[in-house]
């Protein structure tokens, strides 16, 4: 490998080096929107990723351009890396946005409502409704949805109505008796289904012999624009149209001035509700006259209104995969449980399991109910003295929590850390939290200004005189829902090292402890960065002194700029740069002289892939960390991450060989980042075998057969360094 040094003539912070991180998120959901466009994706599932966009958009909005808002607001001239005003990003923003929002709609009313409707699957109209169809969609509204709605009229009697975020509403002008025109909101409820179903058809015996099981739909708001003269008797309906408002979800809290952060997070979720409108979206066909009222009572920036064809809240849709039609989706699977947890010999303790060595799992691949276990296990032992643990995001129905009080009722120290800033889990977390602290557990919040994204869980275990602790790390979340759907590592272990600093850690979080020397663990803010850091330099070191050098990061996003600069730093000294970033990638790869030796690659399908990996190969001897830290300043210095090594040269071979190779040498859902920050989708050759990562895991794990291609991350460096 070349020995070189870098340029002294290339400025490394050049604006022009890097991608905008916002351009960067909403080029993440062109690729998303690709998956919905690809005929090869199961119908429902295409679908599906509609809504997601949908839901991404949403919170987009909510919070990366109400951040700009904010900026813009505030007079804040700050440059990006990329050497844009807050003002100049959110032009790009609004355009960017617009675009996608356009396509999003006409792949679903080009290409998907029509192949749904081959499949018996219709969402209509109300005007589209036999009149059979519409007979039982009156007697729904009569019997449901009447009751439920609330018309506000707008007058100087009537103030004009607040409008929640992310609500979908009719906007109504009306005549009334007097001769008068008034406008009137009316909230389309969303405590019922946005998709009314209609009674399935009868239609007979198809050609092929089957008998139809046809799906029908009609759209809520417009069941209701069909009853208006229902809900405003006496009155003349002018036109009536549905519109959307997104308000800005960014909202810092005062934690330093917080008597209790408990508290002031529950007013901020409160106060959400009233941020300012950052985005308004209706149909083409609402009256100028009616626009001018939203425009002027919401406040409005016009360049904020986009004006959309079709149904608005996509995200909406996600409620047709609840819909029986297995043929039009991913096929199902049954997690599995792994192979090292069912030794019978054991006596299905999972404690004595670990003992015998580190258990890896990888889901949603192998199955959560572990880890589950692990703390079912840990709080009816009489040997457990202690359980600790961080939680972020562990949703709405959550047996870990279960479990967790279950040890506080026998009598265990229950130990945990409820991070009440986890974004748009604040309601569902303070209500875990009060729960727990009613039920006697220590409960703690966080540190003042940090958020707590690491995952652990801490079991201390007595052994007569002694005592051995257990623990749990993870790159996801104590989440039984989304370990299903997002891939992600968990590693179970009693390495003492570890089990110290996992100690360590804890009294970091819930006392005042500033211990800096953690033994195996990296920690933000403490040590990670410079950790990670110091691995760069030191690859960059074997480069020049001519032994094979080598990076592989596996991350969701890539932002920071001190890491972007030092990766472009090692592929000037020679090193070879594979970096797997689903979502934003900061760094432009293949500039000559600059990132020629990076490649960056983004993986999406059935899974979401969310797992950290960060290989070294550090001259033939390996290291490999794996955690919760993506590589973004809010990650690396304003939250408590916590990265961790794999040493097992099993678990490491996995890694490496079954992780890492196979997605580098995926070539159907893997696309290659090009200089601009355009994405190429990869395509086999006409000799070459297809390769999908998440297929070829879901047979290695699941399959009754193994997969025949085996992978060796090795050999797949080299061919990198060979340009093979």
């Amino acid at each position: 490998m070349p020995n070189k040094e870098t340029s002294p003539n290339i400025n490394i912070g050049d604006p022009a080096l890097y991608i905008n991180r916002e351009i960067g998120l909403l080029n993440f959901q062109f690729r998303v929107l690709e998956e919905a466009q690809d005929p090869r994706t199961p119908l429902l599932e295409r679908v599906k990723f509609i809504a997601i966009v949908g839901s991404n958009m949403d919170e987009f909005f909510m919070v990366r351009v109400g951040g700009l808002h904010l900026l813009v607001e505030n007079g804040v001239l700050e440059l990006s890396n990329d050497g844009l005003t807050p003002a100049e990003q959110l032009a790009a923003v609004r355009k960017l946005s617009a675009q996608l929002m356009k396509a999003q709609r006409t792949c679903l009313q080009n290409d998907l409502l029509p192949a749904l409707r081959e499949e018996g699957i219709f969402l209509l109209d109300y005007s589209e409704l036999t009149q059979t169809q519409k007979e039982n969609a009156d007697h729904y509204f009569h019997d449901v949805v009447f009751p439920v709605l609330t018309p506000l009229g707008f007058d100087p009697g009537h103030p004009f109505p607040h409008i929640s975020n992310l609500s979908l509403n009719l906007g109504v002008l009306v005549r009334t008796q007097d001769n008068k025109k008034h406008f009137v909101r009316i909230k389309v409820p969303d405590t019922l289904p946005r998709l009314v179903p209609l009674k399935r058809s009868s239609g007979g015996v198809r050609r092929d012999g089957t008998v139809p099981h046809d799906h029908y739909f009609v759209w809520l708001e417009q069941l209701i624009m069909a009853h208006l003269d229902v809900l405003l008797p006496g009155t003349e309906i002018l036109s009536a149209h549905p519109f959307r408002v997104t308000r800005n979800a960014d909202q810092d809290i005062q934690e330093l001035e917080a008597s209790d952060l408990l508290e002031a997070m529950e007013q901020s979720v409160r106060q959400r509700r009233f941020g300012d409108v950052v985005r308004l979206s209706y149909n083409p066909g609402m009256p100028a006259n009616m626009r001018a009222i939203l425009l002027e009572n919401l406040k409005v920036n016009p360049n904020d209104v986009y004006v959309v064809e079709g149904p608005l809240g996509l995200c909406d849709l996600m409620a047709l995969l609840r819909i029986d039609r297995y043929d039009l989706k991913d096929p199902p699977f049954i997690p599995a449980w792994p192979i090292d947890l069912n030794d019978k010999d054991r006596n299905g303790s999972i404690f004595r399991t670990i003992d015998d060595g580190d258990i890896l799992l990888h889901h949603p691949y192998d199955s959560f109910d572990p880890t589950a276990e692990f703390l079912h296990q840990a709080a009816a032992s009489p040997d457990v003295l202690a359980i600790k643990q961080t939680l972020y995001r562990v949703g709405s129905n959550a047996p870990i929590v279960r479990h967790l009080l279950q040890a506080q009722e026998n009598h265990k120290q229950v130990a945990v850390l409820v991070e009440l800033k986890a974004r748009f889990d604040e309601e569902s977390n303070i209500g875990w939290a009060r729960l727990l602290e009613q039920e006697g557990v220590h409960v703690t919040y966080g540190l003042l200004g940090l958020k707590t994204h690491c995952k652990i869980a801490l079991v201390v275990h007595g052994e007569g005189d002694h005592i051995r602790r257990y623990i749990h790390l993870a790159t996801g979340n104590y989440n039984a829902v989304t370990a299903r759907i997002y891939e992600d590592l968990a590693l179970f272990t009693t390495d003492p090292d570890i089990g110290a600093d996992a100690t360590d850690l804890f009294n970091y979080l819930t006392g005042y402890s500033a211990k800096r020397d953690y033994r195996k663990l990296l920690v933000s803010p403490i040590n990670l960065r410079e950790g990670l850091e110091n691995r760069i330099r030191r690859e960059i070191e074997h480069a020049r002194a001519g032994r094979p050098a080598f990076l592989v990061f596996k991350t969701n996003a890539l932002v920071d700029q001190r890491i972007i600069q030092l990766l472009y730093e090692a592929s000037q000294a020679g090193v070879r740069v594979e970096l797997l970033v689903r979502g934003i990638c900061c760094l432009r790869p293949g500039l000559p002289e600059i990132s020629e030796n990076i490649r960056v690659t983004s993986i999406l399908g059935r899974f979401l892939e969310h797992s950290r990996i960060y290989y070294f190969h550090n001259d033939n001897q390996p290291e490999i960390l794996i955690g919760s830290a993506d590589l973004m300043s809010r990650n690396l210095d304003r939250r408590v991450e916590a990265l961790f090594p794999i040493e097992n040269p099993e678990h490491q071979r996995y890694i490496c060989d079954d992780v890492l190779a196979v997605a580098l040498n995926d070539n159907t859902s893997a696309r290659r980042m090009q200089p601009d920050g355009s994405y190429i989708r990869l395509r086999p050759n006409k000799d070459e075998p297809q390769v999908n990562l998440q297929r070829w895991l879901l047979q290695e794990h699941i399959g009754s057969t193994p997969n025949t291609l085996r992978f060796r991350l090795s050999e797949t460096l080299e061919n990198f360094l060979y340009g093979r």
